[in-house]
């Protein structure tokens, strides 16, 4: 039987990826320490292991007989990794390659690691292309490049058959929305829905791209079964309508009906203002298309939170480093 042992499972991405491969007939395992995610977004059928991947002989011991490793899990926090490096970084880079190393010694054949845009950085110019120089300018970025470099080169010594993906601000049903942190789309719904005026870092003028969950899951499947995907990097996405950070404000708030006036706070250290990726590379390899505008994106995202219902957020990650620069949204718990 088809099998595939996925990291994060029960994370937005993880948990998606998961109800893909039990459609498909694969024997489904995943680990999450749900630092960022819910369990009940594992889907039934896939068998969960609530473990932490800094520990590399249980990983290796919960991965053995499975031939195809995702690995999603990340502390995904681009903001805070300025004033939490060591949480984020030891949870982004020595993850990675916990995992891989855990996937070589339990026999697996090949390993997809999901990667993320903060590896580009600021650029000349936009959407990036998978064969810019990466330039990341956080300890996020940085550590999502170097876990790169650092399997690139396994991968090359061991023989494990890897595929790096570049998702980016990807949003939709099972994502966090009570966490502070990140998921910008997710906190503002949260927030409007509490009738709570939603905070915009900076000017708002930072330009984004949003990518449904739905836009991503098969060609990240397709590299599961597509030999032409290994050995190489591919952004996953749409590029066809960016957004600004206000513009995106005024979408949520048009759908609610909610009467929009954010709060504008200090624009937070190392933040890069125009960040899109472009899909050509996938688009002529994979056939990849959009199929869900950013509109309807938001209306399910909006339903999904209606349904589960508004949170108070939690602010469960400790700030390693306090000072003048760090938000006022954290520090004070203003959300």
């Amino acid at each position: 039987m088809k099998s595939v042992f996925i990291t994060g499972i029960a994370g937005f991405l993880g948990s998606h990826l998961a109800d893909k491969f039990l459609a498909e007939g694969y024997k489904v395992k995943g680990i999450d320490n749900l630092i960022g995610g819910y369990r009940d977004n594992v889907p039934e059928g896939a068998e969960f292991v609530h473990a932490d991947l800094l520990d590399l002989n249980g990983l290796s011991e919960h991965m053995k007989g499975y031939d195809l490793v995702y690995h999603t899990a990340c502390t995904a926090y681009e903001g805070l990794s300025v004033f939490s490096p060591s949480l984020v970084v030891s949870n982004t880079s020595q993850i990675s390659v916990n995992t891989f190393t855990a996937a070589v010694q339990s026999g697996a054949k090949r390993f997809v690691h999901c990667s993320s845009m903060a590896r580009y950085g600021t650029q000349d110019t936009y959407p990036f292309t998978e064969d810019m120089t990466p330039k990341p300018q956080d300890p996020y970025g940085i550590a999502k490049y170097s876990a790169e470099l650092l399997l690139q080169n396994l991968s090359e010594i061991h023989g494990l058959d890897l595929v790096i993906a570049v998702p980016h601000n990807i949003i939709g049903s099972r994502q966090k929305y009570d966490d502070p942190f990140r998921n910008v789309a997710s906190i503002m719904i949260n927030l409007m829905l509490q009738n709570r005026q939603p905070v915009i870092y900076g000017d708002g003028s930072q330009i984004r791209c949003f990518s449904d969950i739905a836009d991503d899951i098969d060609c990240l499947y397709e590299f599961a079964i597509n030999d032409d995907a290994i050995g190489d990097i591919f952004n996953i996405g749409p590029d066809e309508e960016p957004v600004t950070i206000i513009e995106l404000a005024e979408i949520i708030a048009n759908q609610l009906k909610f009467n929009l006036n954010p709060k504008f706070m200090p624009g937070r250290p190392q933040e890069v203002k125009f960040a899109t990726c472009s899909a050509d590379k996938i688009r002529n390899k994979f056939g990849y298309s959009t199929k869900i505008s950013l509109e309807e994106s938001i209306a399910n995202q909006i339903e999904f939170i209606r349904t589960r219902g508004v949170k108070k957020f939690e602010y469960h990650l400790p700030i390693e480093i306090i000072s003048e620069a760090t938000p006022k949204t954290w520090t004070e718990k203003l959300f």
